[in-house]
């Protein structure tokens, strides 16, 4: 990795380590120290309020995705001195230990879709992590695409169809789908056109295959790819920090470790309705208009949207049940 840069450049951070970055500059990566006074441009918070800021919010400073400005003197090591405003950042709630104070974690900003990523078979699909990721994307209006990986390994025609009549839930309501098989290298060439042109950020549980998508989608990069537990079903985190890779010129994906749980954050529970987007067109025709929770009150829109077959069920209930875990 170069270090010797001769001129002051904008550039997008494309790792993050807790000392120092990779930042992409006309092509290149560099590795750069994180000035202890850096200037955030949109909140005008300068090195005088450093003292103010907890360590988390410190760590949420500079994510992967973030256009940077780098300072540069001939013989030092590059020195990120300011971070550019955010047109957008994906977040989740993290806690740092079992039991722990809730916090946010900024996975990565300047995001541009989502892919969201599940495996037809091994492990299966939870279809309730699904509606986590389509929330959390839907919050900060960002297109989803929902990619099923080993497609290979599905034999029998019942588990065929399955799969499709849970996709097709998914596809009224207006999400894209693509089936891919990194062995067979079904769908890839129409994965890598869906990117182009995009910083996307790819997420998905372990074991999913995303390492193998991006092996297929890059000839060359050679990630190392981790079996799933036979019996737990679980696969290891080949991924252990997320990961912006230019796929052309004009092409960025960013990769991110596995997630078993993914907590939702600054969502408030009367707003997850309009984050279901098979709700919106229910919204305020409740006999309580917008004070209606959607669970057991009379003249509701959205549960007579269920019974008349407009609304999945399961759907609907994957939503009373991220309103009764508080989105935690």
């Amino acid at each position: 990795m170069n270090t010797n840069i001769l001129s002051n450049r904008m550039g997008i951070v494309s790792f993050k380590s807790t000392s120092h970055c990779g930042v992409i500059l006309d092509g290149k990566e560099y590795l750069c120290q994180i000035s202890n006074r850096v200037k955030l441009s949109q909140s005008d918070m300068t090195a005088e309020r450093r003292n103010q800021i907890s360590a988390r919010q410190w760590e949420n400073l500079i994510v992967v995705g973030d256009q940077v400005n780098v300072l540069v003197d001939q013989g030092s090591q590059p020195m990120i001195v300011e971070r550019l405003p955010r047109h957008n950042q994906l977040s989740r709630s993290t806690s740092s230990r079992p039991g722990g104070t809730i916090i946010e974690q900024v996975l990565a900003s300047n995001v541009d879709q989502v892919i969201a990523v599940f495996a037809a078979a091994n492990p299966e699909p939870k279809w309730n992590l699904l509606d986590r990721y389509l929330v959390m994307a839907e919050a900060v209006e960002l297109p989803v695409w929902i990619v099923i990986t080993k497609t290979d390994l599905m034999k029998q025609n019942y588990e065929i169809d399955e799969l499709n009549q849970h996709l097709a839930v998914y596809q009224k309501i207006g999400y894209p789908v693509l089936l891919t098989s990194s062995v067979q290298h079904d769908g890839i060439d129409t994965l890598r056109s869906i990117l182009k042109q995009k910083n996307s950020v790819l997420i998905g549980k372990s074991g999913v295959g995303k390492t193998s998508l991006l092996n297929a989608l890059m000839p060359g990069l050679d990630y190392k790819v981790s079996n799933v537990n036979e019996i737990t079903g679980k696969g290891r985190h080949t991924t252990s920090a997320m990961r912006l890779l230019p796929i052309d010129e004009d092409s960025t994906l960013i990769d991110s470790p596995g997630t078993r749980e993914f907590g939702l954050w600054d969502i408030d529970p009367d707003d997850l309705d309009w984050c279901f987007k098979e709700m919106r067109p229910y919204l305020g025709m409740c006999k309580f208009k917008l004070d209606c929770q959607h669970v057991d009150e009379p003249g509701c829109a959205i549960r007579q949207a269920v019974v008349n077959g407009q609304i999945d069920p399961r759907r609907y209930h994957s939503y009373i049940k991220l309103k009764e875990d508080y989105l935690l």
